[in-house]
């Protein structure tokens, strides 16, 4: 039966992957004509759709598996609640049901907002400070109070990295000053151990549910991206304070330790990086080597 992958960008696309190495039929969901005939080369069944576009979604297969992982481009002409939450309920309409065993659809614990740097895990309040966080609280919503819902997992990720996806490089490399918070927490996890918690939750959770998934380390801005020169071989970065109103000033909202017992436990997973010390070594390594 077919595993349907809408939204095959940083982690979709590996999550496809996966599945397609072990032999599975994967279609796999873009805007891009030019990206979908990448895709078809790799063996996936490409469909051309946008799914603030609900027209466009008509010819979706019936699909045992979903996973709905749909970032939002900021270049896009939609705005993130249409594509984040429209998007979502466009999807939902469009599915094939008969067939659907299972919905994966990737959140972010930025819906949870500010715990004043406290531990949080499953059962913690949500209040989003930031647009994103209140779209994707809202697009969990939808989805559980959609028929479909009952056969959805919600994975609320942490802070994805790994190669090709390290946040300030091109400061850190340059030996810019990097504006970055001082005290908020960071929780992070390494995109591969992202994809072992989405193949995970596929064939151990119990639908509906919802889950953490971070590397249960969380550190600070600061140290993080000190820890990336280290590993590069650079001098220690010197930091500023991040303007009012920017991206990195947002960041301090979201203050709070994520708690990634639940996902380990139930999962049954082993991170292949436990820390982002072990993330930053590998994606720093293979960056000397490659220039990428």
């Amino acid at each position: 039966m077919t595993k349907l992958v809408v939204g095959c960008g940083y982690l979709g696309h590996r999550v496809a992957a996966r599945w397609l190495r072990q032999g599975e039929h994967v279609a796999v969901v873009t805007r891009s004509g030019e990206r979908a005939e990448t895709l078809r080369a790799e063996g996936f069944e490409a469909i051309v759709a946008d799914v603030s576009d609900p027209p466009s979604l008509k010819s979706l297969p019936e699909a045992a598996t979903v996973l709905f992982a749909v970032g939002y481009d900021r270049q896009a002409a939609a705005s993130r609640r249409a594509v984040v939450v429209g998007g979502l309920q466009n999807t939902l309409e469009a599915l094939p049901p008969l067939a659907l065993e299972r919905l994966l659809f990737i959140s972010s614990t930025g819906v949870m907002g500010c715990h004043h740097g406290n531990w949080v895990d499953e059962a913690s309040a949500c209040d989003p400070q930031r647009e994103a966080g209140t779209c994707g609280l809202e697009a969990e919503r939808v989805l559980q109070s959609h028929e479909l819902g009952r056969r959805a997992v919600i994975l609320r990720l942490a802070g994805l990295y790994g190669p090709g996806r390290l946040p300030k490089l091109a400061d850190v490399q340059a030996e810019r000053p990097v504006a970055a918070p001082e005290g908020a927490y960071l929780n992070l996890i390494h995109v591969e151990d992202a994809v072992q918690a989405v193949l995970a939750a596929e064939q151990r959770a119990t639908p509906p549910d919802l889950y953490l998934v971070s590397d249960g380390v969380p550190t600070s801005h600061r140290e993080f991206y000190g820890e990336m020169a280290r590993q590069l071989g650079l001098a220690p970065p010197v930091f500023t304070a991040p303007e009012p109103g920017s991206r990195g000033a947002a960041a301090a909202l979201g203050n709070k330790r994520i708690d990634n017992r639940r996902m380990l436990e139930e999962f049954g997973v082993r991170l292949r990086f436990p820390t982002y010390r072990e993330g930053l070594a590998a994606v720093c390594s293979g960056f000397r080597q490659t220039g990428m």
